[in-house]
């Protein structure tokens, strides 16, 4: 029996993609899933140094990454109108050096804000943290993701919705690809196409029992989140689009590598899909 660890993060929809195969609803032949959940950046940051097979990571992370590792076509997240928010105490009016706190260097909303605002003092921080640092004063502002972005204090506002400027920067009515999974290339390929296919039906059978499985989720304290706010994030960033990355999906990611290549922050122009997972393969060798 061959062990298998997956690292994700700890947030709602990540838990909810992975938790078919945790609870034994989903599984693979000869061998046994264990999870890791890990804060976004954490996650980036293991990706870089290679720490496992299979991880949770920032789009805006995966051309560091492109060598060592594949984009997994399954349990992704986009932004549709929504994502993370800039938030400020009420009534503040930032100045153009405002101090920020950010989840993390490598994160999608990270390379997206630093673009929008080249001039702010920003400082990284676990997004757990980011709230309160807000309203203590630490920070002038915080980007909100995960669940906070529905979920913040009543003494906070927007002051810039993440998805604005994705739109602004992007050009074109496109998802805001967020997050999404990557497997060490390492891997035998006929392994890697197994790893993919059992991911993708977690997935899908997540979304086929969001109702069992969101109750068992609240009834073990999985989720940081009370019933309503849990249906309505699932909504958001676990949804049927999250199953298998479809066209317009492929076309936003590749936007985002265009705008980073664009302002600096990739050495090359990459297409994600001349990366992925070549499916194909099995199909041709036992045919």
């Amino acid at each position: 029996m061959k062990n298998r660890l997956i690292a994700h993060s700890p947030d709602a929809d990540d838990i909810f993609m992975y938790y078919a195969i945790k609870f034994g609803w989903v599984g693979m032949d000869g061998v046994r899933f264990d999870n890791i959940a890990k804060d976004i950046q954490t996650l980036n940051e293991d990706a870089l140094n290679g720490v496992y097979d299979i991880v949770a990571i920032s789009f805006a992370l995966y051309p560091r990454i492109k060598d060592e590792y594949a984009p997994l076509r399954t349990a992704v997240s986009f932004g549709e109108g929504y994502g993370p928010k800039v938030i400020k105490k009420k009534g503040v009016k930032l100045k153009r050096n405002f101090k920020v706190a950010l989840s993390g260097q490598h994160t999608t909303n990270a390379m997206l804000f630093r673009i929008a605002y080249p001039d702010a003092k920003i400082t990284y921080m676990n997004f757990l943290e980011i709230e309160q640092a807000v309203l203590d004063g630490v920070v002038d502002a915080g980007v909100l993701i995960h669940e906070s972005i529905l979920t913040y204090d009543s003494e906070l506002e927007v002051e810039r919705e993440m998805w604005d400027i994705w739109q602004e920067l992007a050009g074109d009515e496109l998802p805001l690809p967020l997050g999404g999974m990557a497997i060490r290339r390492s891997i035998p390929l006929t392994q890697a196409i197994e790893y993919e296919a059992t991911l993708t039906k977690a997935v899908q059978v997540a979304r086929d029992h969001k109702a069992k499985l969101s109750e068992m989720l609240l009834e073990r304290n999985l989720v940081r989140i009370d019933a309503p706010t849990l249906d309505k994030y699932l909504e958001l960033y676990a949804n049927d689009e999250s199953i298998s990355l479809s066209e317009i999906q492929y076309r936003a990611i590749d936007k985002l590598y265009e705008i980073g290549y664009k302002h600096g922050f990739y050495d090359e122009l990459v297409k994600v899909e001349d990366y992925l997972i070549p499916t194909e393969y099995k199909e041709q060798r036992y045919s």
